[in-house]
């Protein structure tokens, strides 16, 4: 009886927090939760704002990112394998696509962890972006006029590489970067000799055995899903829906459909060494200071992030962005309590007079949400 209501009252607490993240500004999240063998999942608001379509907790999400860790998981399998170093130049692999001493400078690990100093294709695929992502002269002209653009692997990598880099190779702190990742799935293409999604597919999805994650075929969703909402740091307002969209731009790097549930089951497996071996899996945890997009400092491994969650203790995974939908999954380094949550809104900040994104409640309705699942249990049982 006791548990019973212990459980009662916790999946009282999640939802109140979900809800929080609701009432903070999104119109819809969903998430699920694990410890100890408990599964809790929940929803707060709506799939579609025209017809008031409640969100579904077990709905599909272009979950961005997190993409890269699926990645960086197939490549330290062909590493496993002994078909590619960590610590050999790209130029070894890719001469043509990564030609010369820079080619020679630039190591595989160096791409999965960020270092590499190539920088951000973006600016140059979406230029109306301004300098992406400081926002001077931002216009969301290009979101709409490359809905359905169709973006060549080798085309994004070129503009990458022709932008200035970010910084000398193996450098610190380094520079957050998709063309890092597009690289990766060329790599991946030239030891294994499948596509790069495919062989993550077959290697990586298949193998932890989720049904609800996929490389998305066209610019549409197939499984239920709900509708995403950008906002682009309230220069779209009301913010606009992205649901249709190509997702050439981002590839390898940013693509993938999922399930929070498959989310959790993924770095679960991948967490205990049964997707890398353990040896590799501790290269994944070796972290270097990076420079995301935002600006901050985060901790970045190989296809992995640490992040510390006050009162929680050490997690482990990735969040991921897309236009209209922002997702993380995160698990605590003793395995014991996991969460995978999304929003079908992004980019909800606006920026400051410096053209930085200030603070929201939304991420501070996020930030407690995630302290009440990791952070220690109560007394009362009511934490997750």
């Amino acid at each position: 009886m006791r548990s019973a209501v212990n459980d009662r009252k916790r999946s009282e607490v999640l939802g109140s927090a979900l809800d929080g993240v609701r009432r903070a500004g999104v119109p819809g999240v969903y998430a699920e939760v694990r410890d100890a063998g408990r599964v809790w999942q929940g929803a707060a608001g709506v799939a579609d704002v025209e017809t008031g379509t409640p969100v579904e907790p077990g709905m599909a999400q272009r979950v961005g990112s997190i993409t890269k860790t699926f990645v960086a998981a197939a490549v330290l399998q062909r590493a496993e394998r002994g078909d590619l170093q960590l610590d050999a130049p790209i130029g070894r692999y890719l001469p043509r696509l990564v030609p010369g001493g820079r080619g020679q400078r630039i190591t595989v690990r160096m791409l999965l962890n960020h270092t590499s100093g190539i920088a951000e294709y973006l600016p140059a695929a979406f230029p109306s972006l301004g300098g992406f992502p400081s926002l001077p002269d931002v216009s969301p002209e290009s979101l709409d006029g490359n809905r359905f653009t169709y973006f060549p692997p080798a085309e994004l990598i070129r503009m990458g590489l022709a932008a200035p880099p970010t910084g000398e190779p193996g450098g610190s702190p380094g520079v957050y970067s998709n063309t890092n990742y597009m690289i990766l799935g060329r790599l991946l293409e030239h030891v294994t000799g499948a596509t790069a999604e495919g062989y993550v597919t077959r290697h990586v999805i298949e193998r932890a055995g989720l049904r609800n994650t996929a490389f998305p075929g066209g610019p549409r969703i197939e499984q239920p899903h709900p509708r995403i909402y950008e906002s682009f740091f309230g220069m779209i307002d009301p913010p606009r829906d992205y649901s249709v969209y190509d997702m050439s731009w981002v590839r390898t790097a940013a693509s993938l459909v999922s399930t929070m549930e498959d989310l959790n089951t993924f770095y679960g497996l991948l967490l205990c060494g049964e997707i890398v071996g353990l040896s590799l899996l501790a290269e994944m945890h070796r972290t270097v200071p990076v420079r995301a997009h935002t600006g901050e400092i985060i901790d970045y491994g190989l296809g992995l992030q640490r992040v510390e969650i006050p009162g929680g203790g050490t997690c482990w995974g990735h969040g991921g962005t897309v236009w209209g939908a922002t997702t993380m999954s995160l698990t605590r380094d003793d395995g014991r309590r996991q969460m995978s949550i999304t929003t079908n809104l992004a980019r909800w900040n606006r920026p400051d007079a410096s053209g930085r994104p200030r603070p929201h409640p939304i991420d501070a309705a996020l930030a407690a949400f995630s302290r009440q699942v990791m952070g220690p249990r109560s007394r009362g049982g009511s934490r997750a």
